[in-house]
């Protein structure tokens, strides 16, 4: 299956050096560009794209509104692209809120060509692409700024969670990948992965991202909190 990617930049040489990247590989094929958010959602909708390279800062629609208008769009139709924000600081500000707009992750500008394209096909793929503990430790310096929009919904939503699924979220939380789960709780990561998908399908969550948000704000998971 052939990926289909779409590159938001309002840089032309960051798109060019991006496309060249990708197009390079035989199963990505880069459908359209566009220079800022306006573009991005007309594109989106002709073009159908499977990712979206996102950039954040952009003149009029920037990256966040862009992210935030596709994914309700997508929530009402069948398809449903994944959006990739792409950002020049390691710690953006913006990327809280660009994750809370329905962004499946982030990349730095600067990212490696290799792991760009594993980037795009693991986020083709259903999954989120910010590692676990680059969540984490965004989180730990925002935390303070997240809206409590879910401390009223959270406690009866957890409560759908059997107390092993509840585990594994808290420790999604402590940024563990499947693998360090598994070895936690010494299970097989083909369970880990059972249970992964179980939580985020009873949550109602998207991915991986959403869940450590969730964590956060319903106080599962708290700044600071290795242990």
């Amino acid at each position: 299956m052939t990926i289909r990617v779409l590159l938001v930049d309002d840089q032309p040489l960051l798109r060019t050096g991006f496309r060249l990247i990708l197009e390079a590989e035989p199963d990505i094929a880069v459908v359209g560009q566009a220079g800022d958010g306006k573009g991005a959602l007309e594109q989106a909708r002709a073009l159908m794209p499977d990712v979206i390279l996102m950039d954040i800062r952009m003149p009029g629609v920037d990256g966040i509104e862009a992210t935030r208008r596709i994914v309700r769009e997508a929530a009402a139709g069948a398809h449903v692209p994944k959006v990739l924000v792409l950002t020049t600081f390691d710690l953006d500000e913006y990327i809280v809120e660009a994750l809370r707009s329905g962004a499946s992750g982030f990349l730095l500008k600067d990212v490696p060509p290799d792991e760009l394209v594993q980037a795009i096909r693991v986020v083709a793929a259903g999954d989120a692409i910010v590692a676990p503990s680059v969540t984490r430790r965004l989180l730990d310096r925002f935390a303070a700024k997240l809206p409590s929009a879910y401390q009223q919904t959270t406690p009866a939503r957890l409560d759908r969670l059997t107390e092993r699924e509840l585990e594994v979220l808290k420790l999604i939380a402590k940024g563990m990948s499947n693998a360090e789960i598994a070895a936690k709780l010494v299970v097989s990561e083909t369970t880990v992965k059972t249970h992964v998908g179980n939580v985020l399908t009873k949550l109602g969550l998207r991915d991986r991202v959403q869940a450590v948000v969730l964590a956060y704000e319903s106080g599962l998971s708290t700044p600071g909190a290795l242990s």
